[in-house]
């Protein structure tokens, strides 16, 4: 397929982008100025690997030609860089199919990330605790900024449940395929038999929803306060800081006492809250996508079983994809990358084809 037309569509908006930004009153609008921003940087990045690929395949047509000239050192030395050329193409190739592709809108945003002890007991709560730590890590890896939001720890260390907010340069597009009941493996600490136990935990990935995405009215909601529990000192049960919050309409339900402020925890619980609302109603519009790319990304929910981490093989098997890699130690420290970027070619490939590109 001739992507050329397209590109050339790409270069002109980049040109009006260009245009708009010149504009003494662009920054104004810090909301506009950063989507505007976003947008010209994303076709910017698109062109310059256009350039690339177009370099790439010259490149590889004189290498070919060399290949077959009369002097054997030039002709091997050329076909020794051919396969190289070849993989360089097909992955530009497949950079530039994805930027051209129709985005999601949510996909530069920010997440919040819920996870929930699932069948297990007090070693679900701590293979939450793991998993908190893996994306934790992640975000560190990529230079993301990581905030615990809040959370229900258990007696032996774990969560029951907690809750955090990873910002950063397109989090919820590296982070969506996360969302699902994930499985774990292995032989607790207090198994003195050396038996493997199955234990699961939930995860929840919802983009950070903005006002506008989300019309919250305050007659719809029934806000409390209260005494904090758990550990935390002399301020704990002394002063009321938490934060209860039902959305009424659908009966959602959020506390927030992780900070000494009301207003702060407040503040949490209404991002939490606005973030649920917003995952419903993308749950509702993922209706609209084929089944195929529903059982790959999902829709957030927690009936979907994505993943096995199987601690005595060391490891890691994603069932949507069939992926598996045996080095569990290493994506529980936080080396993901090559497992989203498997999840992330797999989608690109289903919408490719919905979309006629392939």
């Amino acid at each position: 397929m001739d992507y050329t037309p397209l590109i050339e569509k790409r270069r002109q908006r980049l040109e009006e982008l260009e245009t708009v930004i010149a504009e003494p009153d662009f920054f104004s609008d810090q909301k506009k100025a950063s989507e505007i921003m976003r947008e010209h940087r994303r076709l910017k990045e698109l062109l310059e690997t256009w350039d690339e690929l177009n370099g790439t395949e010259q490149q590889l047509a004189d290498n070919q030609e060399l290949a077959k000239t009369d002097d054997p050192e030039l002709a091997e030395l050329a076909a020794l860089e051919i396969p190289e050329l070849e993989a360089r193409l097909e992955k530009l190739r497949s950079d530039v199919q994805y930027s051209l592709l129709p985005r999601d809108t949510t996909e530069d945003r920010d997440a919040i990330i819920e996870i929930r002890a699932g069948t297990g007991g007090d070693e679900a709560s701590l293979f939450a605790g793991d998993l908190l730590r893996m994306y934790q890590r992640f975000a560190e890896e990529r230079g993301w900024r990581f905030e615990h939001m809040e959370s229900s720890p258990s007696d032996v260390g774990g969560f029951k449940e907690v809750v955090c907010r990873i910002a950063g340069d397109e989090v919820f597009r590296y982070l969506k395929y996360e969302g699902g009941v994930h499985r774990v493996q292995r032989v607790p600490a207090t198994e003195t038999q050396g038996r493997i136990h199955t234990s699961t935990a939930t995860v929840a990935v919802m983009p950070e929803a903005e006002e506008v995405d989300i019309e919250i009215r305050p007659e719809d909601l029934r806000i409390e306060v209260c005494r904090s529990g758990g550990a935390g000192g002399q301020h704990v049960n002394k002063t009321e800081s938490a934060v209860q919050i039902w959305h009424i309409p659908t009966g959602v339900y959020v506390r927030c006492e992780e900070e000494r402020s009301q207003m702060k925890n407040r503040e949490k619980g209404m991002k939490i809250l606005r973030a649920k609302l917003f995952e419903a109603k993308k749950r509702e519009e993922a209706e609209k996508y084929s089944a195929a790319r529903r059982s790959l990304i999902g829709s957030g929910g927690r009936e979907e079983k994505i993943r096995t981490y199987n601690f005595p093989q060391n490891r890691l098997t994603d069932h949507r994809i069939g992926y598996t890699s045996h080095n569990l130690d290493g994506i529980l420290m936080g080396q993901m990358e090559d497992l989203i970027m498997a999840l992330q070619h797999e989608e690109m490939q289903e919408r490719l084809a919905e979309a006629g590109m392939s």
